[in-house]
């Protein structure tokens, strides 16, 4: 028995990096998912590694007209989606005097609005169908700040706020919603900035004096998409070494 049997879910961003990582998880322990993100190469080569379990769907999360065609397709191909891992974003640093006024609506349209639309585009079939489980991926930068990541923390703590705002509206409809706040993850979005130098330095605040990796905060997407949470509403929950124990990576 999987700790996920009968259940269908979407993941965004579920080509590569942390993405992938909830994909296999979920797959491993009897998901059904529907793997959505713009890179068609590496979605599509996950879910033919997967098999019959696992689907691709090219999918841009900040457009509403593509969430309600991800969402009938999952319906159509595998039945009513009862878990949604907002799991898709983007990464970009910029000082405050030179960030241009395109890169921080580039994130607030990627983190923030995709998010929002995800939890729109799933409640009406989860309270249909008896409820289910909405998984948005937060920060560390969502916890506590950072210096050249003011645009990027901002989408992170709106996730928060807004986890917590629809936690308190859908859970009297059988929805939890409940965000993930990772640390610095080895992955390619993280990778381009810096390199192995990079995760050398973030180690070097961890007090676990490693960066995590998509294996370390997959577990915790299977926990929160399965009935072992069935009580667990409005959480915020961090995966990240202890980073968050004290102050953030810039303190």
């Amino acid at each position: 028995m999987g700790r996920l049997d009968g259940k269908v879910a979407i993941v965004t961003g579920g080509a590569q990096g942390q993405g992938a990582g909830i994909v296999r998880a979920y797959v491993a322990e009897g998901a059904r998912v529907v793997l959505a993100d713009v890179a068609e190469e590496q979605g599509r080569a996950l879910a033919d590694e997967l098999g019959a379990d696992a689907h691709f769907v090219r999918h841009d999360v900040s457009d509403e007209a593509s969430w309600t065609a991800v969402v009938d397709d999952a319906h159509a191909r595998f039945g009513p989606v009862s878990v949604l891992a907002n799991n898709a974003g983007i990464l970009r640093f910029g000082d405050i005097e030179r960030m241009g006024s395109d890169e921080v609506e580039l994130l607030w349209r990627v983190n923030q609005l995709g998010c929002f639309l995800g939890m729109q585009a799933v409640t009406r079939t989860m309270r249909k169908n008896g409820g289910g489980s909405i998984i948005n991926a937060s920060s560390v930068e969502g916890l506590a700040g950072m210096a050249g990541c003011t645009a990027y923390a901002a989408t992170k703590w709106a996730i928060r706020g807004m986890t917590k705002c629809a936690a308190m509206e859908l859970g009297p409809k059988g929805i939890r919603v409940n965000s993930v706040h990772p640390g610095m993850i080895d992955t390619p979005m993280t990778r381009v900035h810096g390199g192995d130098a990079a995760m050398e330095y973030g180690a070097s605040r961890v007090p676990l004096r490693r960066v995590g990796h998509p294996e370390d905060v997959a577990p915790l997407y299977v926990f929160l998409g399965s009935d072992e949470s069935a009580y667990i509403n409005g959480a915020e929950i961090a995966v990240d070494g202890g980073v968050t124990s004290t102050h953030a990576f810039g303190g």
